[in-house]
């Protein structure tokens, strides 16, 4: 059963110390003194968040984008993008059994390794979703566009950013009041989404191998070489980035040792496999060089190929949804980010404070929501995905040296109830792996990521440099 860290102590420069939640666990119930937890969350209930975290935007908006990199081989990406997140879920799992804390990937490593990374972390995950929510917005943006298009209503790619930036401020808007009507309304899209896809990718990939309609000629696996699958890869990551909100809810999942690693992998395996069926399907409607003409909205012309209007719009609706789930759960975890840095003393205590009418940290969500609208105003579709790869890539290597970290030395406390089979191979490979996949990056990427770093630990030292969050090692 997860243990409990030494507190942590010193105070930042406001004179505020980080709050201190003393947590009990049991087999029924993880107890703090806010709430108690019932371990309700069976394996079912895991994979259900996992797939709908990261079943999302990423499945509609990059096959056009991808395709035109790396050609078929873009299925060969996203599978690498697949084998580097498992190689991370592995000891996530570990690490949440043995801290089951809301912070998630930010809590185990401000432990483990020391406030500076955890800082660096904390601070770089509010902004890695930020930039993840805005790449989503402009993608509703342009299946927007397209869902008028289908309906009959032309009115240009002029409108994408407006529709995306009022949509991001309602986004806002409806966490502030309340999260339940988000959750709901969160499954419910997932459910169909699921619904759509499996629908259309049956049907697609019998097509696309001769079994129905007419077989394609196949086009050259890799036309431009070896490397754009890598670069590629390093573009699509984003498509993983939520695997690790499964750790989240480690304190309210029954027998967590066997299901949270089972809910982690078996989330990630099943959107590797859509997704790299998805781009095989479309690679085989279109070559590569006419889908990556279509541009974002590129897999509403593989619904058409398929299966006519009809597909069109169907597609045209499974993207809204995914892009709409999509930046609706990153604005819920951008601001527990934030949230979660604040009660540590990183931030200022005021950006925790909660609303006493709908019971949301509202301030938390005005950060989240300010700087995701910038951003989504410049639409930068490629930049903004790459950044948020970027920033999640450095939290899951460092996630992975605070697992060997905590098993070199292995505190009293460290008890987790999920051990990572083939340590220290599996942490080692996932933090390589997740390092390197960011020298495939644009230059600009790496810059603005670097950038970012730099300036979350310049204010770790400037703000909070008295804090120390690092349990005893």
């Amino acid at each position: 059963m997860g243990g409990e860290p030494p507190p942590a102590e010193g105070s930042n420069i406001e004179g505020e110390s980080p709050e201190v939640e003393p947590t009990v666990e049991t087999d029924d119930a993880t107890i703090t003194d806010d709430a108690e937890l019932e371990r309700t969350l069976g394996l079912s209930g895991g994979l259900a968040i996992g797939i709908g975290t990261m079943i999302g935007a990423g499945i509609f908006v990059f096959p056009g984008l991808a395709a035109g990199q790396a050609g078929p081989a873009a299925a060969a990406s996203f599978a690498i993008g697949a084998v580097v997140a498992l190689l991370v879920a592995l000891p996530t799992s570990e690490l949440a059994t043995a801290m089951p804390k809301s912070g998630g990937g930010y809590y185990f490593i401000s432990r483990a390794l020391g406030t500076l990374p955890g800082a660096v972390v904390g601070l770089s995950l509010w902004f890695g979703l930020v930039f993840a929510t805005a790449f989503y917005l402009v993608g509703f943006g342009y299946y927007a566009v397209d869902t008028l298009a289908e309906l009959g209503i032309a009115v240009g790619e002029g409108l994408v950013i407006p529709i995306a930036l009022l949509f991001g401020a309602g986004f806002t808007v409806l966490n502030v009041t309340g999260t339940e009507n988000a959750a709901k309304l969160q499954n419910g899209i997932v459910a169909l989404l699921l619904s759509i896809l499996v629908a259309f990718l049956g049907y697609g990939g019998l097509d696309a191998v001769g079994l129905i309609g007419e077989s394609a000629a196949p086009e050259q696996f890799a036309p431009f070489g070896t490397l754009p699958i890598l670069t590629t890869a390093a573009l699509v990551f984003t498509s993983y980035l939520g695997f690790a909100q499964v750790a989240t809810v480690a304190g309210e999942m029954k027998d967590p040792g066997r299901n949270l690693p089972l809910a982690m992998v078996g989330s990630v395996l099943a959107v590797g496999v859509l997704y790299v069926v998805t781009i095989f399907v479309a690679t085989s409607a279109f070559g590569s060089e006419a889908l990556a003409g279509f541009g974002e909205t590129a897999m509403v012309e593989v619904g058409r190929h398929y299966l006519g209007a009809a597909g069109a719009f169907a597609i045209v609706f499974g993207g809204l949804l995914a892009t709409m789930s999509s930046a609706n759960a990153s604005i819920l975890s951008t601001s527990r980010a934030i949230y979660a840095v604040s009660r540590d003393a990183l931030l200022p205590k005021r950006a925790s404070r909660i609303n006493l009418r709908y019971g949301t940290p509202h301030v938390a969500l005005g950060l989240a929501g300010g700087p995701i609208l910038v951003l989504t105003a410049t639409g930068s579709v490629e930049l903004l995905a790459e950044v948020a790869s970027f920033l999640h890539l450095i939290m899951y290597g460092l996630i992975c040296v605070a697992l060997i970290a905590l098993r070199r030395d292995e505190p009293e406390w460290y008890d987790p109830d999920f051990r990572v089979p083939g340590y220290p191979l599996v942490p080692a490979l996932g933090a390589i792996c997740s390092f390197a996949l960011i020298g495939f990056m644009e230059l600009a990427s790496q810059i603005v990521g670097i950038a970012i770093m730099l300036t979350t630990a310049g204010w770790y030292v400037y703000y909070a440099r008295d804090v120390n969050l690092r349990g005893e090692l």
